[in-house]
């Protein structure tokens, strides 16, 4: 008859073995993600539609060397106010072009074959504009539901954001369904003639963007808007460049299209581990950095390295 042993005695046992093997219990061994160059924060700024205003808007990130995530609409594209198809692989370079549907329609009220083709010809057509995989998306009006993102399975978008503010710098756990953290300016301009609800959300505005810059945490700071809600307004844009000034410039952030965040957080997600944690290889073709009990490391692309 075969002896039974009581399965607390057997976890009494491992768990004293453990303790004193360090090579076995290396499970609360702490390893962070660092961004590129080891610094902790990362900043996207991300605008949607294609309008004229982007060309503005463009020129003041590129005076600030920001990067810019810009969604299009590709059917719209030459029409009253939009930007001219011929002009887009100019104006956007150093950017990243993403998809917006090729019409703007809301999605969740589309069939499935149509929500299909809102992204693909758009995509494509994006695709022939710019010359390179176009793989990110920004929802039209911000919304989704499970059938649209069932209907986007095998597009190549690998990641679609939504207008849905957090206030906060958390990394999205699922791309497809990726809420930034505020609108430009927060809520302020959403309603005419409303100055002191403007001043409020200004302040909230600003508020986060220095909790942003103090922060000490892995940080993502993730702003979006549209170019056309500036308009002719001078104080919208002097308001603009002055966030752009401030967020500029700075050794801690990671400046990045949203694209490039996906494919260095995959790349992070997919690092292989020796049991121990004193081992660790990057598959990827980009250099990861990681901090392992306050201590960082850069594994290089194709390379495995000893953690001490």
């Amino acid at each position: 008859m075969k002896k039974i042993i009581p399965k607390l005695l057997i976890l009494i046992a491992f768990s004293g073995f453990a303790q004193t093997n360090p090579e076995i219990a290396t499970s609360g061994i702490n390893i962070k993600m660092l961004f590129p160059e080891g610094r902790s924060k990362a900043l996207i700024l991300s605008y949607d539609d294609g309008r004229t205003k982007d060309r503005q808007l463009v020129k003041l990130m590129n005076k600030y060397h920001l990067i810019g995530t810009f969604h299009l609409n590709s059917n719209k594209l030459g029409s009253k106010d939009y930007l001219n198809k011929k002009e887009i692989n100019m104006l956007f370079k150093g950017h990243e072009v993403s998809v917006h549907s090729a019409n703007h329609p809301n999605l969740p009220d589309q069939s499935k074959i149509d929500v299909i083709s809102e992204i693909i010809e758009d995509r494509k057509e994006l695709e022939r504009l710019v010359g390179y995989p176009v793989r990110g998306m920004a929802y039209p009006f911000g919304n989704t539901n499970d059938e649209v993102i069932q209907a986007m399975d095998g597009l190549g978008i690998e990641y679609a954001r939504t207008v849905g503010d957090t206030y906060n710098f958390e990394i999205p756990i699922d791309f497809l369904r990726w809420h930034p953290t505020m609108h430009q300016f927060a809520k302020a301009y959403w309603e005419p003639n409303q100055p002191e609800k403007d001043a409020q959300e200004m302040a909230r505005f600003n508020k986060v963007i220095t909790d942003f810059l103090e922060t000490k945490e892995l940080a993502v700071l993730d702003i979006w808007g549209h170019s056309w809600e500036m308009g002719t307004d001078d104080n919208k844009w002097k308001e603009t460049e002055k966030f752009f000034k401030l967020l500029s410039d700075n050794p801690t952030i990671y400046y990045t299209s949203q694209i490039a965040l996906v494919d260095y957080i995959n790349a992070f997600r997919n690092l292989k581990f020796s049991v121990n944690k004193k081992l660790v290889s990057n598959l990827s073709s980009i250099a990861i950095y990681l901090k392992k009990e306050n201590k960082t490391y850069k594994i290089s692309a194709g390379s495995t390295i000893t953690l001490d």
